[in-house]
């Protein structure tokens, strides 16, 4: 499903743990500022990136087959060529419900293969404004 309307969207944003693929230590950057964000509203962020060790004072994963936590959403913040890898990586995994990509991130295809095995799809969105504008 394609979680475009305001309701799917509002559904998405029910969702407690959301793992960030990409989530960054440096301040500023979108892949930091958006998961403290929602940090700070209540969500349980688990960040994945291969080059860091702790962010927001949290264990950061390799990658999403290393989480050990179970997963609501995998957020993106990687460039599209890299989608379909990660993609694939949530599909592997029964617990995840929603794969949202972060905004200027797509992938029409790794998304169509998501939706049919039943997740959620979120693309070219940012997280941060959605959760802003419908649930602040």
């Amino acid at each position: 499903m394609q979680g475009d309307t305001t309701d799917e969207l509002e559904a998405v944003l029910e969702y407690e743990t959301i793992a960030v693929v990409g989530c960054s230590s440096t301040a500023g950057k979108a892949a930091h500022d958006v998961p403290r964000y929602l940090l700070e509203r209540g969500y349980d962020v688990i960040p994945v990136n291969p080059y860091a060790e702790e962010i927001f004072g949290r264990h950061v994963y390799d990658g999403l087959g290393d989480v050990e936590e179970s997963i609501d959403v995998v957020c993106v913040f990687r460039p599209s060529e890299e989608v379909s890898e990660i993609v694939d990586a949530a599909l592997e995994r029964d617990d995840v419900e929603v794969i949202w990509t972060q905004q200027g991130i797509r992938d029409d295809a790794a998304a169509a293969r998501a939706e049919d095995d039943g997740r959620t799809v979120v693309q070219d969105r940012c997280m941060k404004v959605e959760h802003r504008r419908l649930a602040a």
